[in-house]
């Protein structure tokens, strides 16, 4: 079967910058990771593939060499048109450094301590813990170190030899002549598979693999003022790090469950309040309640027309970063009475009547006159 294109495997045109690869093969990388995708059971292959782009794409000369024969550059039977004999795998490097003269390559170390992958994980919360801050426990699963064995992979009292075969590089290196002269590969000690170390009882645990999944539950503190779309980073708490090396890190994206009655403009609260025309024309005082179950009252002025907004200081949301609030700006809704008794049409019409005479006094004065 051919291979796909490398600059189409990432996505990317073939006029795409160092930059840009890097930042395509990253996205790929952390999305068709087999340790985090587990459930794609491609995503082993595709990660392969991803990686192989990116390391010819990546290197200049290599890229320079793949932009000129494709993937002839790099075909063990394509002979000098192909740099014979060289495998992906082999650090076909040194040849690369002949021909443009940048000095011998060593091949890529395999053996060393590699950081273990980052998670992400979702998180629904209320609107008021958004507000106000809250602590909650979570479970998750990640693999972590055996216990039994303490992450060496063998049995308690076996023993971990070095590799005979490649002496514990975890690489075998192999001398091989080409059309442009002798040259020297390195590959991946198949016998060890790139460990360098041979167990010679595996623990039962674990499998030789020194890593194990377990379930844990962790505490999270999450901040007043976080929204939909906030993150936040557990450093350390990702899955194990191979050969010693250090755990990844979770990341806690969080969804914010939308409230009945408030919404939310960065650090602004906004609601809507129904009052009858009698609190707008006269003014009155209300109590209303806010997130959280604590109160408020709020001064309703005479005159208050229909979508008139009045605005509380202090009562939005928490700036995330420090202790200052936002404010609460409450959208007025008038209330006009469908039907009218005998007695309110006799109010409505004597003020009616009223404000028709010429009369210095108030509006208000009048209608309150009228109502009694």
């Amino acid at each position: 079967m051919s291979k796909r294109d490398l600059y189409e495997v990432l996505g990317l045109s073939r006029g795409a910058s160092a930059d840009e690869i890097k930042k395509a093969y990253r996205q790929l990388a952390r999305q068709y990771h087999p340790d985090v995708n587990r459930e794609d059971p491609d995503a082993s292959e595709k990660f392969k593939e991803i990686s192989e782009a990116y390391e010819i794409l990546s290197d200049p000369q290599k890229r320079q060499a793949y932009d000129r024969f494709g993937h002839d550059a790099f075909d063990p039977t394509r002979g000098a048109g192909g740099f014979g004999g060289f495998d992906f795998d082999g650090g076909f490097g040194d040849i690369f450094d002949l021909i443009f003269g940048a000095g011998a390559s060593r091949g890529r170390q395999r053996t060393g301590p590699q950081r273990g992958a980052d998670r992400e994980i979702r998180m629904e919360i209320t609107f008021e813990d958004a507000l106000f801050g809250v602590e909650r426990d979570i479970q998750i699963s990640r693999v972590e170190k055996c216990e039994p064995c303490k992450g060496t992979g063998a049995q308690e009292g076996s023993s971990i030899n070095t590799c005979p075969t490649c002496k514990g590089s975890g690489q075998v290196r192999s001398a091989q002549s080409t059309p442009f002269g002798r040259f020297e590969t390195v590959r991946t000690c198949n016998r060890c598979q790139g460990e360098g170390k041979i167990i010679e009882k595996p623990c039962t645990k674990c499998r030789g693999s020194g890593r194990v999944k377990q379930a844990r539950t962790l505490n999270v503190r999450i901040p007043a003022g976080v929204d939909t779309g906030s993150r936040i980073r557990l450093q350390g708490e990702g899955e194990q790090g191979l050969r010693g090396g250090s755990p990844g890190d979770l990341y806690i994206t969080l969804i914010v469950r939308e409230h009945p009655r408030f919404k939310r403009d960065g650090t602004t609260l906004i609601t809507q309040l129904k009052i009858d025309f009698v609190q707008a024309a006269m003014g009155d005082t209300i109590e209303i309640e806010l997130p959280g179950g604590a109160t408020h009252e709020l001064n309703i002025p005479e005159g208050t027309q229909p979508g008139d907004v009045l605005t509380v200081r202090g009562k939005g949301v928490t700036h995330l970063h420090s202790q200052r609030q936002g404010d609460l700006k409450v959208i007025i809704q008038v209330s006009i009475p469908k039907k009218l008794s005998k007695r309110q049409r006799e109010i409505l019409s004597s003020f009616h009547e009223e404000d028709e005479k010429p009369n210095k006094r108030g509006i208000f004065e009048k209608f309150k006159d009228a109502m009694g």
